[in-house]
């Protein structure tokens, strides 16, 4: 073996000991480089976020003034229907530790608060099994600002639509962050933003349907895995300028059926999502003055990944996005949005693995996972 061989094993040697010691964060960090190198185009100049830290938001939540949730206050923990439904409540509770599966009895409500933090330690869940129309439902979150929702399992009984509830709904709320969440089963749909909600960033989170619909609702769609309504109306005009929301690295997985999501007046980004719902009549939709950015997605078997409603302002489909075995629309049209902030992208090549691998309730708690 001459000199210049055995330099290089050695250095090869080095190269894969320093990998096997690195960390987590180390480790992302190398992979962001790495994208960085393979192509500029993909990640933006500077980040709202970082690995690991809880204080830079993605996003729309990052902005008029950013979203820290209860920050570093003493938290409650809760175990049960009852322990949960007080601590909500309870406007001088500010971070909140779900433990263990709760089945929600009754739709909390969490109204008029600020400055509060919920989150399941591994493995919570919260549980509704409820189909009728007034109890359906698991929360419905209003008049709340500067909240964080991170790493809870929300379960539904499956969808039956009887005009009933989602399983989680925000509602004239302003800056929120749900983070490494997962909604699943809805009545109505998973997870609904509505009545003039602003600031919201949606990260890391899964939306799927695994029991098969039940028929016998009284609101017109038996099948109704319809998961994500952005807008209540086309009539709601109080959304004008409101509705700045964040879709980033998030899963619309096999079962959803429509509304991943469907928008109203909403200036929202989608962007390092993945698709993979082989039931899907459509996939992103654009209705009422919607202005929406489409940006290093991945569309994989859907149909119709993006559906042109009807009086949208616009809808920006970038040429990053990857589109596999679908059929249907995959074209905007016009000029949507550009952000005012900027959001570390995955190059498109890893977006499936790395949303297959992390998105859902994937955490060990409120921590912050890599960004």
């Amino acid at each position: 073996m001459n000199l210049k061989t055995k330099i290089a094993a050695c250095l090869m040697a080095l190269a894969l000991g320093f990998t096997s010691c690195n960390t987590d964060e180390a480790i992302s960090e190398q992979n962001a480089q790495n994208t960085v190198n393979e192509s500029t185009t993909e990640l933006s100049t500077t980040s709202t976020a970082k690995v690991g830290n809880c204080a830079a938001v993605p996003g729309w939540a990052s902005q008029n003034g950013g979203t820290t949730g209860g920050g570093s206050a003493a938290e409650t923990t809760v175990t049960t229907y009852a322990q949960l439904k007080s601590a909500i409540e309870n406007t001088s509770v500010k971070v909140i530790k779900v433990s263990g599966t709760i089945t929600v009895t009754t739709r909390l409500s969490f109204q008029d608060q600020t400055g509060k933090t919920i989150y399941g330690a591994s493995g919570a869940k919260l549980v509704s099994t409820n189909q009728t129309k007034d109890a359906s439902g698991i929360i419905n979150i209003k008049r709340c600002k500067n909240i964080i929702i991170r790493n809870l399992i929300f379960e539904g009984p499956g969808a039956y639509d009887t005009d009933g509830w989602d399983n989680a709904i925000l509602d004239e709320c302003t800056n929120v962050w749900v983070d490494h969440c997962e909604f699943r089963d809805g009545v109505d749909g998973n997870f609904d933003i509505k009545n003039k909600s602003d600031y919201i960033s949606v990260t890391y989170s899964k939306f799927h349907y695994l029991k098969p619909p039940k028929a016998g609702g009284s609101g017109g769609s038996d099948d109704h895995r319809y998961s994500n309504l952005i807008g209540s109306s086309d009539g709601a005009t109080g959304d004008r300028g409101k509705l700045r929301i964040t879709f980033a690295r998030c899963w619309w997985a096999p079962g959803c059926k429509e509304r991943m999501p469907r928008v109203r007046y909403g200036k929202v980004h989608i962007v390092n999502s993945f698709f993979n719902s082989t039931v899907s009549n459509k996939c992103i939709a654009a209705g009422f003055e919607a202005d929406i950015r489409v940006e290093t997605n991945v569309f994989e078997g859907v149909k119709n990944p993006i559906d042109l409603m009807s009086s949208y302002t616009a809808v920006t489909v970038a040429s990053d996005n990857v589109f596999t075995s679908v059929s249907g629309t995959k074209a905007g049209s016009g000029t949507a949005f550009t952000p005012p902030y900027s959001i570390v992208k995955l190059n498109a090549s890893a977006v499936k693995s790395d949303i297959s691998a992390n998105a859902g309730a994937t955490l060990g708690g409120n921590v912050c996972g890599s960004f």
